[in-house]
C-alpha cells in the first residue's frame, strides 16, 4: 500500500529540487526514503502548474529553453527589485534573465550566417540566383517595352519595309 503525502511536503521536496539547492532526484530518493519514479510526477505536477524546476541539480546555464523562456514570462511584468528578488529565490543572476529575454526576442530571426560569421556555400549560391533573376526580369521587362514601342511606331508611321 503506498503512503500519501500532502501538497505542503510535495512542494517542499520540489523546492529542494529547485535553485539555489539543486538537489537531484537520487538524492531526494535516498535521503527521503522516497521512489524516484514520486519525485519526478511531482516535479512534473510543478511544472504543468507553471513553476520552473529545472531540477536533477541543474544550473542555470544547464536549463531547457522552456524553463528559460519560463522565467522570462514570469519576470516580464516585474520592476527591477522584483526581478533581484526573483533571481535570488531562483539562483540566476538578473544578467542572465535580460540575456534569455534578448534570445526570445531573436528566436525566429534569420541568420545568414554559419556559426563561423561566414555565408555558406548554398546562401552565396542564392543571392547569386536572385541576382540574375532580377537581371533577367530587368532585360524582360525591357524586351516588352521595346515590342509595345515598335507596335506603338508601326501603328503611326506603318509597317517598316525593308528597301
Amino acid at each position: 500500500m503506498s503512503k500519501r503525502y500532502d501538497e505542503d511536503f510535495k512542494d517542499w521536496v520540489v523546492l529542494q529540487m529547485m535553485p539555489p539547492l539543486n538537489r537531484s532526484v537520487a538524492e531526494l530518493a535516498g535521503t527521503l526514503n522516497l521512489l524516484p519514479k514520486s519525485l519526478r510526477a511531482w516535479r512534473q505536477m510543478a511544472r504543468d502548474k507553471g513553476s520552473i524546476v529545472p531540477g536533477n541539480g541543474k544550473t542555470s546555464y544547464q536549463w531547457s529553453s522552456a524553463d528559460k523562456f519560463n522565467a522570462v514570462m514570469e519576470t516580464a511584468p516585474l520592476s527591477e527589485v522584483e526581478i533581484s528578488q526573483y533571481c535570488r529565490i531562483k539562483g540566476i543572476y538578473p544578467e542572465q534573465i535580460q540575456e534569455w529575454r534578448v534570445m526570445c526576442q531573436n528566436a525566429n530571426t534569420v541568420v545568414d550566417l554559419d556559426p563561423n560569421g561566414v555565408k555558406s556555400a548554398e546562401q552565396r549560391r542564392i543571392k547569386v540566383l536572385e541576382r540574375k533573376l532580377l537581371k533577367s526580369d530587368a532585360g524582360l521587362a525591357e524586351a516588352v517595352a521595346l515590342l509595345e514601342l515598335r507596335k506603338k511606331a508601326n501603328a503611326i508611321w506603318g509597317e517598316d519595309k525593308e528597301e
